[in-house]
Formats: structure tokens, C-alpha cells, sequence
């Protein structure tokens, strides 16, 4: 990764012009009902919101000068004048690009067609944006602990259950002893087991999910190093989690649940954990690797009768 990329997504930076839509969805859910309105009127109009002073955008939205300048703070701006000026590189960079041809809305009789060029479309942008909001530090931090696990222990229900299995069996893969629990009781009592040098790893879209911070609380009180990954950062299961790796928000509609889009965002943050930790493991995990391709090449040929 070049420095000029890291710099972008350092937490100690404000977020680059083309990265702010990504940080407002992902931080909305989280924030006061009027500085949502402040969140939204600038994600929605940056052009527009950055020709007006913190006087005006406050009158926009029916709120205060002091929501405003809290607002551009949460989103990682010193001052509402360096807001301003990530709004007109924002509008600027939405000028130059082309629009998009589709939205993410499906409506019950819509072709087929254009259910795959929405979706297609919708997958992008959360693709997108959970790279954007994804902090590098907190996610090279995970890979460390990960890297050098006795153990890793993997906590997920319903559709995170599925993106949980999936990072149990690529670190199995490469020689890495990983276990993924979707039974809440199983998963406590496999996390009393765990101690300092153990790695337990939430994953949450909501971050409010009892049967997986139940286990992340008692890893965590184990002496474990403990990982949420949640598209909630300020979430209950942050408390418990010594690493959060932040997922993107996507807005739900009634054809499309939160969980289709949220695991989309998990599998991204998934695939760089792993690979951040094949990377580090390489002269172990490349052998590992190729032996478990060698064990299976059978299964995968035709068989001679």
C-alpha cells in the first residue's frame, strides 16, 4: 500500500473528499437525530451545502451552529471550514465521474435484467465504501494478533454465522487452528477456555447481538485479544473488543434486508484479515496450502470407471 493511500485512510487524517458519503452512512446510525439531518443534507447536496456558511447549513437543517461543527467533527474535520472544503472536492469528483445508470431501489416488477444491474450496482458501492471507512491501523493490529494465535475462535448467528465459517476455513487451509461457533452455548463455553495469546473474533452487522457478545465479553475477560467486526463501531460489542474492523451501513428495503448488503461489506473485511495473515504466516501457510489443494485434487477429477 502506498503512503499517499495510507494517509487517506489514517484515523489521525480527515477522511478524503471521495471517502465522505462512505464515513456519513456508516456513522449515521449512531448519531443525534439532528445531526443525521446535518450527515444527510451534506451527503446528499455537497455541492450545494458547501456554498453555505455554518449559519446557513444550520438553517438548512433546522439545527445549530454547534450540531453542525460537532457533525463535521464526528466525521473526522477539525472545523466545519475544512468540511466545506472536502464538500467541493466531493462535488467536484461526482462532477467529473458519470452518474450511475441504476439506483439500489428494486421494485416488485422489475425485470430481471435490472434486478442484476441494481444489485450489481448496490454490491459496488458497498464494496466501496467498507473500503473507505475500513481503518488500516485497527485492521494491520488484528492481522498481527491473528498471525500469532494459539488459537482463534470465530462468533456469528444467521448471516454473519455464514461470513464466520467462511474465515474459519480459509485460516484452517493454511495450517491455523480456527474454529467457527454458531451455537451461543458452545461458543461461551469454548471461550472460557481461552487465555492470553488466543484471538476471538464478533462478528456483528448490528453490534447489538447478545449470542455473540455473550462469547467476545468472556474471550475478552479471558485474557484473549478480541476482534469486532460490525458496522456499528460504537456499537455494545466495541466494549468488549480490542480491535473493531467497521463494515459499511447499507440502507434496507423491504426486497433487499440489511444482511444481504452487510455480508457483501463482512466478506471484504474477512478476505483482507486472512490475507493480511497469509501474508505474515507465509512460510508456514504457503505449504499448508498447497497440502490441502494436494488432499482434495482427487475429489476435483473425473473418476475412471
Amino acid at each position: 500500500m502506498t503512503n499517499d493511500v495510507k494517509e487517506i485512510f489514517s484515523a489521525d487524517s480527515p477522511p478524503a473528499p471521495a471517502a465522505l458519503a462512505a464515513k456519513v452512512r456508516t456513522l449515521a446510525p449512531s448519531m443525534t437525530r439532528s445531526m443525521q439531518r446535518v450527515a444527510e443534507a451534506v451527503a446528499g447536496d455537497p455541492a450545494g451545502c458547501a456554498a453555505l456558511t455554518v449559519t446557513g447549513l444550520a438553517e438548512l437543517t433546522g439545527t445549530s451552529e454547534a450540531t453542525v461543527v460537532r457533525t463535521a467533527r464526528l466525521l473526522g474535520y477539525p472545523g466545519y471550514r475544512d468540511l466545506r472544503l472536502a464538500l467541493a472536492g466531493l462535488a467536484a469528483h461526482q462532477q467529473s465521474g458519470r452518474a450511475p445508470a441504476v439506483t439500489a431501489d428494486i421494485a416488485v416488477d422489475d425485470p430481471i435484467a435490472d434486478v442484476v444491474a441494481k444489485l450489481a450496482y448496490d454490491e459496488q458501492q458497498t464494496l466501496a465504501d467498507t473500503a473507505a471507512g475500513l481503518d488500516t491501523v485497527q485492521l494491520g493490529a488484528a492481522v498481527a494478533a491473528a498471525a500469532t494465535a494459539r488459537r482463534i475462535d470465530v462468533y456469528g448467528v444467521g448471516a454473519s454465522s455464514l461470513v464466520g465459517q467462511d474465515l474459519a476455513q480459509k485460516l484452517l487451509r493454511i495450517g491455523l487452528i480456527a474454529h467457527a461457533h454458531t451455537d451461543p452455548h458452545l461458543a461461551v463455553t469454548n471461550a472460557v477456555q481461552l487465555r492470553s495469546g488466543d484471538v476471538a473474533i464478533a462478528i456483528t452487522h448490528s453490534g447489538s447481538t447478545g449470542d455473540v457478545i455473550e462469547p467476545l465479553r468472556v474471550a475478552f475477560d479471558r485474557g484473549a485479544t478480541t476482534i469486532a467486526i460490525t458496522g456499528r463501531p460504537n456499537s455494545p460489542v466495541s466494549q468488549y473488543a480490542d480491535h473493531v474492523l467497521t463494515t459499511s451501513t447499507a440502507r434496507e428495503s423491504e426486497l433487499r434486508p440489511a444482511a444481504m448488503s452487510s455480508r457483501t461489506s463482512q466478506l471484504l473485511v474477512v478476505d483482507c484479515l486472512f490475507i493480511g495473515v497469509a501474508q505474515s504466516t507465509y512460510e508456514t501457510a504457503a505449504p499448508a496450502l498447497s497440502a490441502s489443494y494436494e488432499a482434495l485434487a482427487h475429489r476435483h477429477s473425473p473418476r475412471s470407471r
